[in-house]
Parts: structure tokens; C-alpha cells; sequence
């Protein structure tokens, strides 16, 4: 991988940090993960891949959280906001240990910051829905593993949105 640092025609400054993405998909292991090589300084094994734009430059730049506080010349909202990623990720594996318990028809729940989280088999379709409080998904989860990831996503979406 070059070194854009170091190449004439590449701007150093001026770029836009346009998102900030966790290439390590929810539940996914370490050795299973791709990770990305950074487009600017060739660093390899990049989890929070921090994308970038410049008007000079057609194509977007997908780099790590130094290149693109340098790039930017914002030294907070790379690190800001990959730290926003990185406490998800600690959220989501704390959440992959809850001890969820089993109600007399055989369903899993679990109380939660005072809400009620219920994943129980789907009479039709033999997959998996989830419910939290009142409201029940219209989506179906091959297993329970899956349901639980979706319960999780569904409380993260709604604490993001005030609606937790």
C-alpha cells in the first residue's frame, strides 16, 4: 500500500470526515473480521475505518483515526466519534453475556433498564421475533443468538433516537 504522505498530488489538509464505520460486524470474531489497510499512510488492521473526502480528489479515502485528525485538522471528532463506536462495541459484547431467563411457555426474557424484552418462537413461520415492551417485531430471526443481536440493535437505535 503507498504512502499518500509522501506522494505529490495528494492534499495533506482540507479533507471532510464523512462517517466513521466498525468494519467488526456485531458478534463477529476478532480472526473473522476484515480489516482495512489505511488509503493515506498503508497502516494495516484498521477497525474504525474514518472516511474522508477532499474536493480535489475523486474518490473517498478510507483511513485511520491519525490520518484522518490530520487530514481534517479536527484533532476531537475522529476520536470523538470512534470512541462512540468502540463503547458500542463494549455495549454489544457486556450485552452478548446477559443472563436472559426462560418464562413458563418456554420463551427467553429480560428485564432491562425497566423495560421488558421478550424473544419467543413465531407460530407461523417457526423463526424467532422479538418484543420489547409493547411492541413486537414484524421481522423473523433464524435463532436465538440473531434475536438477541436484534434486540440489541433495536434498544441502541432507540436510546440514539430519545425513545428509550
Amino acid at each position: 500500500m503507498p504512502n499518500y504522505w509522501k506522494t505529490q498530488g495528494i492534499p495533506h489538509k482540507g479533507w471532510r470526515l464523512i462517517n466513521v464505520i466498525d468494519v467488526r460486524e456485531d458478534g463477529q470474531s476478532e480472526s473473522d473480521t476484515n480489516y482495512e489497510c489505511c488509503m493515506m499512510c498503508g497502516n494495516e488492521k484498521i477497525r474504525y475505518v474514518h472516511i474522508v473526502s477532499h474536493d480535489e480528489v475523486a474518490d473517498e479515502f478510507c483511513v485511520g483515526c491519525n490520518c484522518a485528525a490530520r487530514m481534517t485538522d479536527d484533532y476531537v471528532n475522529p476520536e470523538r466519534r470512534e470512541a462512540k463506536l468502540r463503547n458500542r462495541a463494549n455495549r454489544r459484547v457486556s450485552w452478548s453475556r446477559k443472563q436472559w431467563k426462560y418464562s413458563k411457555s418456554d420463551n427467553l426474557f429480560l428485564n432491562y433498564e425497566n423495560h421488558f424484552l421478550l424473544i419467543f418462537k413465531d407460530k407461523y413461520s417457526g423463526k424467532f421475533k422479538i418484543r420489547i415492551d409493547e411492541r413486537i417485531s414484524k421481522k423473523t430471526y433464524d435463532d436465538i443468538d440473531l434475536a438477541k443481536i436484534a434486540v440489541f440493535k433495536n434498544i441502541e437505535h432507540m436510546k440514539e433516537n430519545d425513545k428509550w
